[in-house]
């Protein structure tokens, strides 16, 4: 189609936009470069297979885009995200992710994503996403929006959520704290709070206190309940350390 071969030829013409790809999963990088391939203002200029190494690559390489997985071994997507954004790194994030709900979205657009998608998106669509993010703006659930209607969309949706933590600006819509997560690491690998303690170099009445607000923040009852909602989500993964 005539109309087809113009967006061709000024894709073509624009300046190449350069993607990271960060997931752990070989085929699945390999689909993506082959998919961005074929478009002409689009390069993959790397890969990563964990959360520490992208973060490495991303001061190398100066991506314009980052194609990031929410589960990754070292630092889960959203702590990566979260890194950048504390850095204040220009990069563009595509969130990517196999699980999908309200909550997970608000978190991973708080901690600095652009965009947030399935896993099984189209790849035409996700094209499309690229080159919005590239451009400054944000995209979720098919809607293109700009900061200001993304900080619209955002507060309508978290006037919504019901979880106690969702109220509280200090906890930036991130679920849990780095030291949260390490403790909920430890909670999903079988250690009681002693071996916690002992491992992080703090008292078990710390590990105790940890444990009441990652249970309140997760709105959850027991650890177990915790440990499954946070590989559910993603944000650990027990092969890490076997």
């Amino acid at each position: 189609m005539p109309s087809h071969m113009s967006t061709r030829e000024d894709n073509h013409n624009k300046p190449k936009i350069n993607v990271l790809i960060v997931d752990d999963h070989p085929l699945f990088r390999e689909g993506l470069q082959k998919a961005l391939s074929l478009e002409d203002d689009i390069k993959v200029i790397g890969y990563s297979a964990d959360g520490q190494q992208a973060l490495r690559l991303v001061n190398q390489l100066k991506p314009h885009v980052i194609l990031l997985d929410v589960n990754l071994p070292s630092l889960n997507g959203l702590q990566v995200a979260r890194h950048l954004k504390n850095e204040q790194t220009e990069a563009a994030i595509v969130m990517l992710t196999a699980y999908h709900d309200k909550q997970q979205v608000l978190y991973a657009m708080r901690a600095g994503a652009s965009a947030y998608c399935a896993k099984d998106v189209r790849p035409e669509d996700l094209v499309d996403i690229i080159r919005d993010v590239a451009t400054g703006m944000y995209v979720v659930d098919d809607k293109r929006m700009d900061k200001r209607a993304l900080r619209e969309w955002m507060l309508k949706n978290i006037a919504e959520m019901t979880s106690p933590y969702t109220v509280d600006a200090d906890e930036h819509f991130i679920p849990l704290s780095p030291r949260e997560m390490e403790i909920l690491d430890a909670v999903t690998h079988g250690m009681s709070n002693k071996e916690i303690a002992q491992k992080l170099g703090i008292s078990q009445q710390t590990v105790k206190n940890h444990m009441t607000s990652i249970l309140r923040k997760l709105n959850v009852e027991d650890r177990t309940q915790a440990a499954v909602k946070a590989l559910r989500h993603g944000w650990v993964r027990i092969e890490d350390n076997q």
